[in-house]
């Protein structure tokens, strides 16, 4: 909105016999200008909503998956629950598996926050992936339908998921002393994405009724052992 001119007048104990005083004019904006300020709150407030948005949606649809599945995850449902149109549901998340994909994220989300409060501490770093491991394992068998929805959704998703890489990624920074998917070796990358795979598969044998946690977790450590044996940051990282 254009800011209207305004004259500023003098104190009237300056009202004087004698010439006018000069009035003070405020300056002009600029037609067209943006202003910058008013600009940057707003943006703010909008991308605040967005998140906050954004999130009533994913949260929604992770409450309903964990009691019916991913089949409860009805887009139609997924809006009403919460609170937003359909159509911008849709903006948010073109498809039911973007929508999965973002629950997925969400868990992540989560893993890392936790790891981040307190970090593994094993000495090796087989020790400390299969802490990172048997970490999400138990988080996501507090709620088991959600677990199993989302693992049988990624497995036969024809999208890209992030989910192996940022499973393979979390696994190199706790196991490889502060590793990235960048600092990484091909190899190491690999050997990582390969241990995530193992927990996926055995997670869901666990779903199936097939493994006991324990199971689970005797497997996983025999794999982190020989798949992470020579897990070290390559030279160029090492101090």
């Amino acid at each position: 909105m254009r800011t209207p001119h305004v004259t500023i007048e003098a104190p009237v104990a300056s009202r004087l016999p004698g010439p006018p005083a000069p009035s003070v004019a405020a300056p002009a904006k600029t037609k067209g200008a943006p202003d910058v300020q008013s600009e940057s709150a707003s943006v703010g407030v909008r991308t605040r909503s967005q998140h906050q948005r954004r999130k009533r949606i994913v949260q929604a649809a992770a409450a309903l998956a964990s009691r019916g599945g991913v089949e409860a995850m009805q887009m139609r449902t997924v809006a009403e629950r919460a609170g937003v149109a359909l159509g911008t549901l849709y903006r948010y998340f073109p498809s039911k598996m973007d929508l999965v994909v973002a629950v997925v994220g969400e868990e992540i989300d989560l893993l890392e926050s936790s790891i981040e409060r307190r970090p593994p501490n094993a000495a090796t770093a087989s020790g400390r992936a299969v802490d990172v491991l048997m970490r999400a394992t138990r988080g996501l068998m507090r709620e088991p339908e959600l677990a199993d929805a989302l693992i049988r959704s990624l497995i036969m998703a024809e999208v890209d998921t992030p989910f192996g890489d940022r499973m393979a990624g979390l696994l190199l920074r706790v196991a490889g002393e502060d590793l990235t998917v960048e600092t990484a070796s091909e190899e190491q990358f690999a050997l990582a994405g390969s241990l995530a795979s193992v927990w996926v598969h055995e997670l869901l044998e666990m779903l199936r009724g097939r493994r006991t946690y324990e199971q689970i977790q005797r497997r996983i450590e025999i794999a982190a052992t020989r798949l992470l044996a020579d897990l070290q940051p390559p030279p160029s990282t090492r101090n």
